[in-house]
């Protein structure tokens, strides 16, 4: 490595492989691995994906349900220095292809679940194909990589500011932005101390990993030597019994996990006093519910206000403030973060505009996009960079965010980001179709859900029904509308933009 100072992630695995090389470190539906396992099969990943000319900086992309044989792939294309990709399984074909495409990526792992997503580009696909858990001809399988190759492939050179991760926002129809981590962000991600993690530690983790929201504490677990345990696909009764059985202590969960755990019958049945720290992020989570999750569930409860971009993240430990669950809480240790107008002019306290921030963890950049890179930009006086959120909040006497609309117009729907221009999009290619708004309205299940608001042309009869069925299945699976509404004609500025307010009042009353 360039500087002997500065530690990988694949580095710390090797150093629990020397101090604890029996403890478990990853367990997933009822496989495990150790410390030791996880460290040579790690080495032998790398090894060889440097055997199919993979180098530092190249893309390695992934595309799967969490399993060992998944984050072993990772790891080991981290440990060969390249940068890793991992693919959102919520996405069409073609929006997979556009991202493929757009990084370029060296080689793609793949399960067997999530083949069918390829669909016909399959075959045009002029990567390393690698499958992790099926056996196909024209592909390599992880398994016999693992077994042909040797795990004491010398460390790649590693230098903070080199590539770790490109995520993609999940469920878009067109090539999303990919948002760029170094290692250097990742690494002070993971050894902050507000996970609270120590050898001690079991975090149990149930949302995809293409998602931040497993990416982030389950780095920072193997950091800190803890257990993570994977769910391959998240069910509220069986979180329950892994999380009881286990001796669970840490998870990161959105809303809507929290919502459909403490909605079954039996949940107070369960004991859960082992834990000490539960976490929320990728969405909002309504008053009524933190309170609840603080009455019902042991250990501290922490709400996260951020985005995959960094540097806006507020953080409200429910329990030490009852009296502000109207708020996302205070901006997180070593945050600066600000309010600015239409001009880009700072705001004084207890006005109302954008909310801006700069912290430790902010992306690099957008990948291949450097025009929406610095779109998302703002400068102070004296040229920091900070990140433009796209909320709109206020901050009250105390010192707490409380967010009260989204400049953006993104839909979150069970901690998915789902934008509506794509939606509106496909809806626009509809013959029947002559305008076209999509908003998002208040779910029990999903927080918020998209809903179609159509204006048909003159002597269009398409039903509702069978146009949201024909929409439907052009989007990828967290896209999908919950209704269309016909409307005369939808409510529009002097200038041509759409009053997406209006519309969005009667249901948010």
């Amino acid at each position: 490595m360039t500087d002997q100072a500065f530690g990988t992630l694949t580095d710390i695995i090797s150093l629990h492989d020397e101090l604890t090389p029996n403890a478990c470190a990853l367990s997933c539906d009822g496989e495990s691995v150790t410390w030791g396992e996880l460290h040579d099969r790690v080495g032998r990943v790398a090894h060889a994906l440097t055997c199919l000319d993979i180098a530092p900086g190249d893309k390695v992309a992934s595309l799967g349900a969490p399993s060992i044989a998944h984050v072993v792939g990772l790891l080991g294309a981290l440990r060969a220095g390249a940068c890793i990709v991992p693919l959102p399984t919520s996405a069409t074909g073609p929006a997979l292809d556009g991202m493929l495409d757009d990084c370029g990526a060296k080689a793609i792992m793949v399960d067997a679940e999530s083949r069918a997503l390829l669909g016909s580009f399959e075959d045009r696909l002029r990567t390393n194909k690698i499958a992790l858990d099926f056996s196909s001809s024209n592909w390599l399988q992880l398994g016999d990589m693992i077994s042909g190759a040797t795990p004491d492939l010398p460390l790649a050179r590693i230098v903070p500011e080199d590539d770790f991760n490109i995520i993609y926002s999940s469920g878009t129809t067109g090539v999303p932005k990919g948002i760029v981590h170094s290692h250097d962000t990742r690494m002070r991600q993971a050894l902050r101390r507000s996970f609270d993690l120590s050898r001690a530690s079991a975090l149990l983790l149930a949302t995809p990993l293409y998602s931040n929201t497993t990416l982030m504490p389950m780095f920072a677990a193997m950091v800190h030597g803890a257990q993570t345990i994977l769910m391959r696909k998240f069910d509220a009764a069986r979180y329950l019994a892994i999380a009881a059985a286990q001796r669970v202590t840490h998870t990161m969960l959105v809303p809507v996990q929290y919502r459909r755990l403490l909605a079954l019958p039996d949940f107070d049945q369960h004991d859960l006093s082992h834990f000490k720290l539960k976490q929320s992020t990728g969405a909002p989570l309504d008053a009524a519910l933190k309170r609840e999750l603080s009455e019902r569930w042991p250990g501290r409860m922490i709400d996260v206000f951020g985005m995959t971009e960094g540097g806006t993240t507020c953080i409200l430990d429910i329990g030490a403030h009852p009296d502000k669950l109207h708020t996302v809480g205070q901006p997180a240790p070593a945050h600066d973060i600000r309010l600015i107008d239409e001009e880009g002019r700072v705001l004084p306290p207890g006005a109302t505009g954008e909310v801006v921030g700069r912290g430790p963890f902010m992306m690099t950049r957008y990948h291949n996009k450097p025009s929406l890179t610095e779109e998302i930009r703002w400068r102070d006086e004296y040229g920091q960079i900070f990140h433009r959120s796209g909320d709109v909040g206020r901050f009250d006497a105390d010192g707490f965010l409380v967010l009260l609309d989204r400049k953006k117009d993104v839909i979150i729907s069970g901690g998915s980001n789902i934008y509506a221009s794509d939606l509106e999009a496909v809806l626009s290619q509809h013959p029947d179709v002559a305008d076209v708004a999509v908003i998002g309205v208040p779910s029990e299940a999903w927080g918020e859900t998209p809903l179609g608001l159509v204006a048909r042309r003159p002597g269009g009869n398409v039903e509702a029904a069978a146009l949201r069925e024909w929409a439907n299945a052009q989007l990828g699976k967290t896209q999908r509308l919950s209704a269309i509404e016909f409307r005369d004609a939808l409510p529009r500025s002097s200038l041509g933009k759409l009053l997406k307010r209006e519309l969005r009042a009667p249901y948010w009353k």
